[in-house]
């Protein structure tokens, strides 16, 4: 090692030049100073003044102590990088305090470890146990390769990341060239379907314009004839003209009429359906298509198939009161962003706001009966009619007072809802052929998925659905199939969930790690499915018929209410994972 090291270098022996080492003690203190003895218990060169403390403490007495000159001349100090130092006195670690399994200096040991009942020095300790560098090792490099592993994840997610990014403007442009197709298809299609329509209309109209021709001809040579006999005829001429023309001219006047009557304009327009406009906004407003950042750990790639624990927090029974005309039955349920739980009760047409306990804290009495209710914004819910074509928006406030903030004509009547983005609702319909479809939140526009639904309607009561955001995925629950199907809006195609734990499914909801609770009415359970489709867990719960579900906003908490006759409730689980 070199001097700063404590020792003269190998390269600095020579002839008549006695080697000689530095006091390590005083090195620490930035000080240069000459050892006179070295302490092979401290592993230390010493000078005089810093090796006396040996003769002052009884602890160091045992030392062995010999001329640094008589010290093996081959030694070699190794440099530990400050790792055989304490960190607040800058000391070398000679003692190991068993009592609080610490290492510490000579100042520790008699400042802080002077109760302790066990403190040795470190070279007594050190030879009686086993070496743990073999673990150790074997820890660093699995620490070594996983932070290796992790740089190439990083640089392979930024290359990913910059061809996704490259991928986007070549997708929008094959959309726009199959767009652009499409409308060069169709405008050849339209314009060829017009000039059949045109020469079917000219039809019609040259024989009307023939028709009247001969009524104009006939109609000129009476008015001629007449005309002449007024003007040339005698009395007798007159009186026979008018006799005999009179009924021919009425005749010909009705006709005439009658064409009037039936004469129109043809015209040929085209217009496009509701389903292709799009709103009068600028597209910073509006893109028809979503653009999704998805943040998946690397440790979490399996984290859509983690199993869930629910640990029941809170319950209420929903009894008649005085303000109700009927028992409860709660059909739609929803968590706020801060954690209260708001309700809709389609038999007494009311909203109801409750506090993170449960307990009822706001009413708002309704018109219609309710179906469904989604939580929208911060203090602002939508509530979909069974009754009306309409979806209504309520603001609840952190006073708990309920006002209406406004409405939407529709022109469905809805089931179900749940939010599928800042601007639009996804509904689930009853009676219809879509059984799901999106409405936007400001106008009421209806937009469908790229998805070919079966050609089955389902009656009220026996499908409800939900939105994956994260996959664009929509789930779909068929009561009557004992099925649960997961619908892919990006490749239109589906996963068909069915088991034995699945018995008449009912409310649906998208739990932690975008996985699906489903609420299985005759099992009396909550299950649980991965996106892919795979069952993970099934949860029994103390309450008959589970009916709706829904999840907080931060997903760590599930309520759930049923359909029961008699025995109504809500209830409110934790959720572990």
């Amino acid at each position: 090692m070199a001097e700063s090291e404590g020792e003269i270098g190998e390269n600095d022996k020579v002839s008549g030049r006695i080697k000689e080492c530095l006091c390590q003690p005083c090195l620490i203190k930035d000080k240069q100073t000459v050892a006179d003895k070295f302490c092979s218990t401290c592993n230390e060169f010493q000078c005089t003044d810093c090796s006396s403390v040996h003769d002052l403490l009884p602890i160091l007495k045992s030392h062995k102590l010999v001329n640094a000159k008589e010290a093996n001349a081959s030694r070699v100090l190794l440099d530990m990088k400050g790792l055989d130092q304490c960190d607040q006195h800058k000391e070398i670690l000679k003692f190991f305090c068993e009592d609080e399994n610490k290492l510490c200096c000579s100042t520790c040991a008699i400042s802080k470890h002077r109760k302790c009942h066990s403190v040795v020095e470190v070279d007594e300790i050190a030879g009686n146990i086993t070496s743990r560098s073999s673990t150790l090792m074997e820890k660093m490099k699995k620490a070594l390769q996983d932070a290796e592993g992790i740089a190439r994840h990083i640089l392979n997610s930024k290359d990913q990341l910059a061809q996704n990014v490259n991928e986007i403007p070549v997708k929008i442009r094959e959309m726009r060239d199959k767009v652009m197709q499409m409308f060069d298809d169709l405008e050849l299609s339209v314009a060829k379907r017009a000039k059949d329509l045109q020469k079917e209309s000219l039809v019609n109209l040259t024989k009307k314009q023939s028709l009247n021709e001969k009524h104009l001809a006939h109609v000129t040579s009476i008015f001629e004839t007449i005309d002449n006999v007024y003007k040339n005829g005698t009395s007798a001429q007159k009186f026979i003209a008018e006799q005999n023309m009179e009924n021919e001219v009425n005749v010909l006047c009705r006709h005439v009429q009658e064409e009037i009557q039936n004469s129109d304009t043809a015209t040929i327009t085209f217009h496009f359906d509701d389903a292709l406009k799009l709103p009068p906004l600028p597209i910073t407003e509006y893109i028809p298509g979503q653009l999704i950042l998805k943040s998946l750990r690397q440790g979490d790639a399996n984290s859509d198939n983690t199993e869930i624990t629910l640990t029941p927090v809170f319950s209420i029974d929903l009894k008649k009161t005085g303000d109700d005309m009927k028992e409860p039955f709660i059909t739609g349920i929803d968590f706020l962003p801060d954690g209260r739980l708001v309700a809709v009760d389609k038999y007494n047409k009311t909203f109801l706001a409750c506090n993170e306990k449960l307990e009822k804290v706001g009413s708002y009495q309704l018109s219609y009966e309710p179906m469904s209710v989604v939580a929208v914004s911060e203090d602002e819910v939508a509530i979909t009619s069974g009754s009306e074509y309409i979806i209504e928006f309520l603001r609840v406030s952190k006073a708990n007072e309920i006002s209406l903030s406004g409405k939407i004509n529709v022109s469905t009547k809805y089931f179900s809802v749940c939010l599928k983005d800042n601007r639009h609702l996804m509904v689930g319909t009853y009676d219809e052929q879509r059984p799901a479809e999106i409405v936007s939140l400001t106008a009421g526009q209806i937009f469908v998925f790229n998805i070919n639904f079966p050609e089955k309607t389902y009656p009220l009561n026996k499908s409800a659905c939900t939105y994956v955001r994260s996959s664009d995925k929509v789930v779909l629950t068929d009561r009557d199939g004992h099925t649960v199907y997961i619908y892919d809006n990006v490749t239109n195609t589906r996963v068909v969930v069915k088991g034995y734990q699945i018995k008449e499914p009912c409310g649906v909801a998208v739990g932690p790690y975008d996985t699906i609770l489903v609420c299985s009415l005759r099992t009396n359970s909550i299950v649980q499915i991965s996106q892919t489709g795979q069952i993970l867990s099934s949860h029994k719960i103390d309450m008959d018929n589970p009916y709706r579900a829904c999840v907080s906003c931060d997903k760590t908490f599930l309520a759930i209410t049923n359909s029961c006759e008699g025995e109504m409730k809500i209830q409110k689980f934790k959720i572990s994972l």
